[in-house]
């Protein structure tokens, strides 16, 4: 085993996250956590103890999902005995258990804690005491909404990307995974509205099928990781390369754009504007984001038809809050986020590991994990009766909020005009509460924008005021100085 453990670890694969885990898992309500250690000594050997297993790990899945011809016959059967019963090994509930206990992951009941939790706008008591709404009671209504988010991972076995042999995105695919759960929201949100839950029988919705048939893993789904690689070659998006958010956020505009490649097929099945929020042309000189409300409007105004009416958006915004970590006078601000109604979540993660955040309690974020590794299905878009289960998830995962890589994007989504002025009082609102370093402004042309703000972002990323956004979030307890963290993306 150690030899093995070895050469593992001595090949040329990447390393890689946590695999998969065992199919029964997503069929309990179980919620998981995962923590950093916060002594500095403790921190850096496991961070080792965990680079070296998740290389063993991951190496050991990778030999298998790399794409074989027909010369290579041979080779197979010779190696078929020894990699079938690695496998097996790897795959063994036993071998989870190792990997958990090393990568210093365990397990807890969020209930611990009797603060509220926010899951994308909306608000659900833990504790029954304070508890007045019965339908947003407790973890069973809260776990029944986390488990209907639309959960996309790690897949293996699909059609070869364009010009390359990729047939899985194990190891580098986590940031485009993240947006498309993020996007795959919003559509939900748009045709199924947010109080939708995933239904217990089958046959399923029909508008319900079709989202999860656009994101499936072959360039005939619109919103496939091979579709998404071809629109994002321009801002650095390669099969085999990790991405950063902000080219992430501009792939997506890309691939919907009216005048682009899949312009007119992306419009019928995204009826909404994808929007990029930056501080300047490009978004990489730094200024909080500004976002311009003749801008939208001239966006959103549709005069195709006889009267003009206004079509819902996606706002992305693309953010850097820091330089080796997150400044913790933005913690309060994100967390608020996640109490608006267009709220869509963060796409964010640790470093070089993205994941999909689509809540927060007390100091931690809950998020969905992409990092597990699937099979590639093709679900029909006429099919109510196909098998859902692998793009759900019941396990909720944690992390210290202070943790977070200070490069990452918020979503949100505004049905129609009224919804959009609704998210553009609370975000100004915000700011106002932000002392001097908003997330992003909102003005109403791109003229009265040079005014505002310019520059608050980079002035003030190496700040450490400690404030308070009214009395729902604070700084307290969130950060510990004393923690070591790694180098954060440095790709925007």
């Amino acid at each position: 085993m150690t030899g093995l453990l070895e050469r593992a670890v001595a090949s040329n694969f990447p390393a890689g996250e946590q695999q998969s885990r065992n199919s029964s898992e997503r069929e309990t309500l179980a919620v998981a956590v995962s923590e950093e250690e916060s002594a500095p000594s403790i921190t850096q050997t496991r961070s080792s103890k965990a680079s070296l297993w998740s290389s063993f790990i991951a190496s050991t899945f990778t030999i298998f999902e790399t794409e074989r011809s027909s010369g290579d016959k041979e080779g197979k059967r010779k190696s078929y005995g020894w990699t079938s019963a690695v496998k097996k090994v790897v795959s063994s509930s036993s071998m989870r258990r190792l990997q958990e206990r090393i990568l210093g992951t365990n397990r807890v009941d969020v209930s611990s804690s009797n603060s509220d939790i926010w899951l994308l706008g909306i608000n659900y008591k833990v504790s029954q005491e304070e508890s007045s709404d019965r339908d947003n009671y407790g973890l069973d209504a809260f776990l029944q909404d986390f488990s209907s988010r639309i959960w996309i991972t790690y897949r293996k076995g699909f059609d070869p990307i364009v010009d390359t042999k990729f047939v899985s995105d194990v190891n580098w695919g986590c940031m485009i995974r993240s947006s498309q759960m993020l996007v795959a929201q919003a559509m939900l949100f748009h045709h199924m509205g947010r109080s939708w839950r995933k239904p217990t029988q089958k046959p399923y919705e029909r508008e319900y099928i079709r989202i999860l048939h656009h994101f499936g893993d072959s360039g005939m789904s619109a919103f496939s990781i091979h579709n998404l690689l071809q629109a994002g070659r321009n801002y650095g998006l390669a099969a085999g390369s990790w991405v950063g958010p902000y080219a992430m956020c501009r792939a997506w505009a890309a691939l919907t754009q009216p005048n682009g490649q899949h312009g007119d097929k992306t419009k019928e099945i995204l009826p909404m504007v994808v929007y990029v929020v930056s501080g300047d042309e490009d978004g990489e000189r730094g200024g909080a984001p500004v976002i311009c409300i003749d801008n939208v409007a001239r966006l959103c105004s549709d005069a195709t038809s006889d009267h003009v009416t206004w079509l819902p958006i996606l706002l992305l915004v693309p953010l850097v809050l820091g330089l080796e970590k997150i400044n913790p006078r933005y913690i309060p601000l994100l967390c608020e986020t996640f109490t608006f109604p267009q709220s869509l979540g963060i796409l964010g993660g640790k470093t070089g590991a993205s994941t999909y955040i689509v809540g927060v309690q007390d100091n931690k974020a809950l998020y969905l994990d992409p990092h597990e590794v699937q099979q590639a299905v093709d679900i029909k878009e006429d099919d109510l009766e196909a098998e859902t289960s692998s793009y759900h998830c019941s396990v909720v995962r944690q992390m210290q909020l202070d943790l977070i890589d200070p490069s990452l994007a918020i979503g949100f989504y505004c049905r129609d005009k009224d919804d959009f002025d609704d998210f553009c009082s609370r975000a100004s609102a915000l700011g106002d509460r932000s002392n001097g370093a908003p997330l992003f402004t909102v003005t109403q042309s791109p003229r009265s924008s040079r005014s505002i703000h310019q520059g608050a972002l980079m002035e003030n990323i190496d700040g450490s005021d400690d404030f308070r956004v009214g009395e729902m979030f604070n700084t307290e307890d969130i950060c510990d100085d004393s923690q070591t963290q790694e180098d954060e993306w440095q790709i925007l």
